[in-house]
């Protein structure tokens, strides 16, 4: 398992793993570099401001950059929503939850 493997399994996990991915409808998950990359469902109401991927990056400083994205195929663009910066493990699911409008968990 390479190191960035590492890096999204770990993110993913403190995401919340299987139960992160059954409650937002997460998929396509993709090791980036120092980071994980996946998509949201495309429906329109379903997901805040039309964000449908998410990046999430491990910073040298061992925080977190959380950017909500919206792709758009037939155009061929990638719009930047959002960007949070400085996102400890602990604030993973909030930071989410607050971007785009998907709770994480039932309680």
């Amino acid at each position: 398992m390479t190191n960035n493997q590492i890096i999204a399994k770990t993110i993913l996990e403190q995401l919340g793993g299987g139960r992160f991915v059954a409650m937002t409808g997460a998929k396509n998950m993709v090791a980036i570099e120092s980071g994980l990359q996946f998509d949201l469902p495309r429906t329109r109401h379903y997901v805040k401001d039309g964000i449908n991927k998410i990046q999430i990056i491990l910073n040298p400083s061992d925080t977190y950059t959380v950017r909500g994205l919206k792709y758009m195929p037939r155009k061929f663009e990638c719009n930047e929503l959002a960007n949070e910066q400085g996102i400890y493990a602990d604030m993973l699911q909030r930071t989410f939850t607050e971007m785009t409008g998907l709770n994480t968990r039932l309680f």
